[in-house]
């Protein structure tokens, strides 16, 4: 099985194919990249000029042949223009930011969608491999990450090249000699940023898998704390999530460690490069080869030419863990589901609700078959109970009729259609399914019975509540079908939760319903009412039950009994005690117990 491995990727991608991709989600905002890209030009020639401009006014004031007011008079207008041309800049860069916020949470909406509908598409086997806690991640913080990459990374990238493009052209037009000397100090830097980049994009990778495997601690242990503190386990679990903060630290303080060598070494360099431009420019300006305004303007130059190369390590920092982010989303978006129509599938508009297995052998993990070669018929409109112990593949032959699952040998066929020839929304459209474990979405119950369906009316929701008995508890209720229902539905009892189950299925009119443990867990009050229930949903349609408890079987037109994978017994509850196998076995044991 498939898993996601935030310490080791399944995958890893190239830094080409990622920003290829990545690309591809920019191409639907393009027109509003290229107008931040020129808008960041312009703002790149805004920022050259205090430094033109301070190297101006030192030439203003050593020009002997001007007066006191002309000098005053031309740094005035000097000034003027430039304070005119920063407001200017302002404003500009004030439209720039809020258009390329707007064209990035417009890609994160894309990208965000298309991650979760591929979760969705994904079998059931798939999602199951993996914690939701290191799903949720992906859909929101890695998300959240390539986010930054679009609104700040790749703008303030071109900026900066820009910059020290520029900033190299003025250089080498006010003096080549001492760019000359700059540049040799270039392949230094050059190296520095690769052997980083290597470094780091390693290390964001384990960052960011620490921070997935804590949000899938977190979703599970908050989830599961009433049995933490029902086994007095508070202690353990401390030390597990000590462990994983512990080794999310020790990551994050590597990361911090690794960019803290790398910004200090081109502080180096900038130093380095600052003592050579002053002992040549003085020299140079002593002997008249230069003026001292162009030396203020490439002293003030060279700040701006390693400004912009810090900077860009910072920019490093984000586009590795974006990249890193990219990455794990990749891998979902590129995961292959399992369970896929076929070309052409099947699209039913009503089945009779006949179920064939035909020689059927299923195994989750290879070799290991949990149903061997199982055949059995169910005409339209039987009931039919499943019966067995832990194990026998009981719950495996629901879950394979609604396609949660491939089986490996046989067909199964529905109404004389093999299941992987029909579309999977309309297989399961005309099957309901209620489970043990009912969950209820955070809302109404009004909302939880429809799904959020618009199709239904208020009148169909009250009619298969009180089809199934649900009407008993809801109308008790101060705001009815309105009350609120907290998030898993916890707070309603085992049985309420059920019968909301079967309002819910009722109501979307199933011709093949399913029952799986449905009855297990519930009250004796309430078992009285969901029997009730039973009894009317078995004129619905096709049913098939499976159940523990041998009294919610006993009126099935047929009882199949599983051992191991295969089938024992058929027949109904008369004629399998008469045999006085398997089934009676079991029908023995339980009474005895119960007893």
């Amino acid at each position: 099985m498939q898993r996601f491995d935030d310490n080791k990727n399944i995958r890893t991608y190239k830094d080409k194919a990622i920003l290829k991709r990545l690309l591809k989600y920019a191409a639907r905002v393009k027109w509003s990249f290229i107008l931040s890209f020129l808008f960041t030009a312009i703002l790149v020639v805004v920022d050259l000029m205090p430094a033109y401009l301070e190297g101006e006014l030192i030439g203003i004031l050593e020009n002997a042949e001007k007066t006191l007011n002309d000098k005053m008079t031309m740094i005035i207008l000097l000034l003027c223009g430039y304070g005119a041309v920063i407001v200017g800049s302002a404003f500009l860069n004030y439209f720039n930011s809020m258009m390329l916020q707007k064209a990035g949470q417009r890609i994160v909406r894309d990208i965000r969608r298309e991650v979760f509908v591929k979760i969705e598409g994904l079998a059931i086997a798939q999602i199951n491999a993996t914690p939701v806690g290191k799903l949720v991640t992906r859909v929101t913080s890695d998300v959240n990450m390539v986010n930054e990459l679009y609104t700040n990374v790749i703008v303030n990238l071109i900026r900066y090249i820009l910059t020290i493009i520029f900033v190299l052209v003025m250089m080498l037009i006010i003096s080549p000699l001492l760019t000359a000397y700059i540049l040799c100090v270039m392949p230094f830097l050059v190296a520095m940023t690769i052997l980083f980049n290597k470094i780091s994009r390693r290390q964001y990778r384990r960052v960011r898998g620490c921070v997935s495997n804590m949000n899938a601690f977190l979703s599970e242990n908050l989830s599961g704390m009433k049995i933490t503190q029902i086994f007095n386990q508070e202690e353990k679990k401390e030390h597990e999530f000590l462990e994983k903060n512990q080794d999310l630290k020790r990551n994050s303080i590597r990361e911090v460690l690794i960019f803290g060598v790398f910004r200090p070494a081109i502080y180096v360099l900038y130093v380095l490069c600052h003592i050579i431009i002053l002992y040549n420019g003085f020299y140079m300006v002593i002997k008249g080869i230069m003026p001292s305004k162009d030396l203020v303007k490439f002293y003030q130059y060279n700040g701006q030419f390693f400004n912009p190369i810090q900077q860009l390590a910072d920019q490093f920092n984000q586009l590795q863990s974006a990249f890193a982010s990219s990455e794990r989303i990749f891998e979902i978006l590129d995961m292959k589901t399992q369970i896929l129509d076929k070309e052409n599938a099947i699209v039913l508009d009503h089945i009779e609700g006949k179920i064939e297995f035909d020689h059927v052998w299923f195994a989750y993990n290879e070799g290991k078959w949990i149903l061997r070669d199982v055949t059995f018929t169910i005409e339209p409109n039987q009931t039919v109970a499943f019966v067995g112990a832990t194990g026998a593949g009981k719950t495996t032959i629901l879950a394979l009729i609604v396609r949660n699952y491939e089986i490996q040998k046989g067909s199964i066929r529905i109404d004389g259609i093999d299941v992987r020839d029909i579309a999977l929304e309309s297989l399961r459209s005309h099957i309901g399914q209620m489970l043990q474990d009912v969950f209820l979405f955070s809302g109404t119950i009004y909302s939880n019975i429809t799904m959020r369906d618009d199709r239904f009316t208020k009148e169909e929701v009250i009619e298969a509540c009180q089809y199934v008995n649900a009407s008993h508890f809801i109308e008790k209720l101060d705001c009815g079908y309105e009350y609120e229902v907290l998030e898993r539905g916890n707070n309603f009892s085992s049985g309420e939760r059920q019968l909301l189950s079967f309002a819910r299925t009722i109501l979307h009119k199933p011709n093949i319903m399913i029952l799986d443990e449905a009855t297990a867990n519930i009250d004796t009050e309430t078992e009285v009412l969901i029997q009730d229930s039973l009894e009317k949903m078995m004129n619905v349609g096709t049913m098939l039950i499976v159940a523990h408890r041998l009294s919610t079987v006993q009126h099935a037109d047929n009882i199949i009994v599983l051992h191991k994978g295969k089938i024992m017994e058929m027949g109904n509850h008369q004629e399998l005690l008469a045999k006085k196998g398997l089934y009676y076995n079991l029908y023995e044991l339980q009474y005895k117990h119960m007893d």
